[in-house]
Formats: structure tokens, C-alpha cells, sequence
């Protein structure tokens, strides 16, 4: 019999939700493990990084690399699979636009540091102690990779072939996807995979008319309509500017969207495609007579509803975005 195609799932910067949703394939999991052979899972397999290095280029059929890159033991790792995988797939939000981690590129390295090690309410370090480099103790010596001055998604460091979005991607669609890869007949290099090609307005159910907006509300201020669109009830809904493919759960339990499937085809900036939607919608009133200073106050006092521009438009693109983030390189 011959020897099955390897497959290895990476972790990298991310909170671990991908290797959860692989597992929520539930008793396809059994058809997973009969197609091919996981052979590289820090989580769940006892594979080492020298057994990976010792293979042959090329040896793994497909490595599903979840994370950002935010250390440099993460660029490492995410060079060394490229080299020994036939396909890369940057899989989940996190590897394919940075996702929450990404977020830090607001800032510095230092003054991240200084807010979780030295200025924090929470934190007693007298000492002033910032982990890392190496540490001796009698058992050995531990060794920190490097933090990076910046948040990277995968593709800024390695070739990607395909990205399966989501955070995490829903596993009806992590089924797709591996049905795709092993069946052979893939898409073009580079494509999106494991999702749809429209928005997920399309995926939802809700009624939507006319979309006039006359004020912002936010999640605790009141309980929406079920059967109503829930960006013309004020909501903050990320589906007119989101990838299908998921299935609109979200909605569906009476929540917006928060955007995780990222941009649809077409649309390079989610966070811009958000703002340009908003625009088109928001009632500020009459504003005939008005000057352009009384207009744009009113715009502002709209918008002021807003708590946080960037955490709710780039929540999951701020690496692969245009903004990318306003803080430079350090020294």
C-alpha cells in the first residue's frame, strides 16, 4: 500500500481556535486520518522540529500554517514548511491578514512590553523583569525567540498557494477544502479557498430594505429584531463588507458580523469597504442651509458612537491591509 500524503498543522501567533475547529470535523476526522498521515501537530503529536528538518524538500503534501508571525522562532517555522511542503495554506484569519495579534502594529514592541510587564494594575514585577534571550537554569538552558518589532501575516514572509479564512474557518468548509486538495483539481496559486465569492448579506436571511441609518448602537444597548437587517437597526454589522462562506452564524444568533472571513473578491482593504459602506448610508438629517463646519459636526457626533475605528474595521486584516498600521519599523 503506498505511503499516504503528510499533512502537518502549524501554530504560530494565534489563540489555537483553528486546531479546534479541525476537530470539530467530528467523525470526519476518521476520513481525514484514512486520506492522509498528520505527521507534524505541536498540539496533539509528539513531532519535533529536528524530525521536520530532516525530511526531504518537498516530503510534506500540504501544511495548513495557522498564526500570525510574531516572533522570529515563528518566521523559522514558517520558512522550514514552506521548504519542505508542496502547498502552503495560510489558514485562518490570523495567517491571512494578521488578525487580532495584528492589532499591536498600532504600537511599539516597548510599549507593549511596558504595558504587560511593568504598567498594569494586575502585574506585580518589582523587579522590572522583561522576559527574554536565554535563561541557565541546572536542567538546561530556555531560550526566547525574539519578539518582532511588527506583526508579519504569512504571506509578507513565505510563498502562500491558498488562504482559508475565518477565525476560526467553520469546519463544514475545512472539509471542503480537503476534499479540494486531495481530489487534485485545484484552483489557480494564490486562490481563496474553503468559502464563498460574495458577501455574507448574501449568506443571511434577514429582511433588508432601504439602508438609512440615524444613529450607531452597540451590542448592550438594546435586543434587535430577529427578522431585521441588523445594520438598519443600528448595529455594526462587518456582513456587507465580509467574504461568504461561513454561513452567516453570526446573524443568525442575533449578532453582527464582526468580519473574520475577511474582504469578498474585488475588495483589497475590508476596513475601507466598511467605511465606504457606511458612508453611503448614515442620516445625519437636513442639512440644507447648513455650513461645512455644522456638516461635518454632525458627522463627527455620528461617528463618535464608534468606540474603536481600528479594532472593529481591521480587526482581522490590519497586516495585509493598505494602513497596515501606523507605527514604523523601530531601530
Amino acid at each position: 500500500m503506498p505511503d499516504k500524503p503528510k499533512l502537518a498543522l502549524y501554530w504560530a501567533a494565534s489563540c489555537g481556535g483553528c486546531e479546534i475547529a479541525v476537530v470539530n470535523l467530528h467523525e470526519k476526522i476518521l476520513d481525514v486520518d484514512a486520506a492522509v498521515d498528520l505527521m507534524f501537530c505541536p498540539c496533539l503529536l509528539d513531532t519535533k522540529k529536528k524530525d521536520i528538518e530532516a525530511l526531504p524538500d518537498g516530503a510534506i503534501a500540504v501544511t495548513l500554517f495557522n498564526g500570525a508571525l510574531r516572533t522570529e522562532e515563528n518566521i523559522e517555522m514558517a520558512h522550514l514548511l514552506r521548504r519542505k511542503s508542496q502547498l502552503m495554506v495560510a489558514f485562518g484569519s490570523c495567517a491571512k491578514g494578521g488578525c487580532i495579534p495584528a492589532l499591536a502594529n498600532f504600537t511599539t514592541r516597548d510599549a507593549l512590553f511596558d504595558t504587560v510587564y511593568l504598567d498594569n494594575p494586575s502585574t506585580e514585577n518589582p523587579a522590572g523583569v522583561i522576559p527574554g534571550g536565554t535563561t541557565t537554569f541546572p536542567e538546561g538552558d530556555i531560550h526566547l525567540p525574539a519578539f518582532l518589532d511588527r506583526v508579519q501575516h504569512l504571506a509578507q514572509q513565505v510563498t502562500v498557494d491558498y488562504y482559508v479564512p475565518g477565525c476560526p474557518p467553520e469546519s463544514h468548509q475545512i472539509w471542503n477544502v480537503i476534499e479540494t486538495i486531495l481530489s487534485g483539481e485545484l484552483p489557480p496559486a494564490g486562490s481563496t479557498i474553503g468559502c464563498g465569492a460574495l458577501t455574507v448579506c448574501d449568506d443571511c436571511d434577514r429582511t433588508k430594505e432601504e439602508k438609512r441609518i440615524s444613529a450607531f448602537r452597540r451590542n448592550y444597548e438594546f435586543y434587535p429584531e430577529r427578522e431585521t437587517c441588523l445594520l438598519e437597526q443600528g448595529l455594526l454589522c462587518l456582513g456587507i463588507a465580509t467574504r461568504s462562506g461561513c454561513g452567516a452564524p453570526c446573524t443568525k444568533a442575533n449578532m453582527p458580523c464582526s468580519g473574520c472571513y475577511g474582504a469578498p473578491d474585488g475588495v483589497s482593504d475590508q476596513g475601507a469597504k466598511m467605511v465606504a459602506a457606511l458612508g453611503s448610508v448614515m442620516d445625519i438629517g437636513d442639512t440644507a442651509g447648513l455650513s461645512e463646519e455644522a456638516i461635518a459636526a454632525r458627522v463627527d457626533a455620528f461617528l463618535s458612537a464608534i468606540p474603536d475605528y481600528a479594532g472593529l474595521f481591521y480587526k482581522y486584516t490590519l497586516a495585509s491591509s493598505t494602513l497596515g498600521g501606523r507605527v514604523g519599523r523601530q531601530g
